[in-house]
């Protein structure tokens, strides 16, 4: 049985103009993650990333240099209990 893990990740930085929420969207759907993925109003990008424990592993290490024009400055998580619907996409900024 693979473990399974869910975290909430808030990304800041060049991170908004840049496609990083398409970008983890391919990403996250390569790696079969559940989730989501959203602009904040303070300009960063928040994502609840869940799935097997080595692929959420994987996505965080991506998440941490982002696409080609993005800068990442800080990625902050922590554990993520809310249920997830299966799949992952971009939700409304928060």
């Amino acid at each position: 049985m693979t473990d399974r893990k869910a975290v909430r990740v808030r990304i800041e930085g060049r991170v908004q103009g840049v496609g990083f929420r398409y970008w983890a969207i391919e990403r996250a759907a390569a790696l079969a993650l559940d989730g989501w993925v959203r602009n904040r109003r303070d300009g960063g990008v928040e994502a609840v990333f869940a799935g097997p424990a080595d692929a959420v592993a994987d996505m965080l290490r991506r998440c941490r240099q982002g696409p080609t024009f993005a800068r990442v400055d800080r990625l902050a998580e922590e554990p993520d209990t809310d249920p997830v619907e299966p799949g992952f996409r971009a939700v409304p900024t928060a």
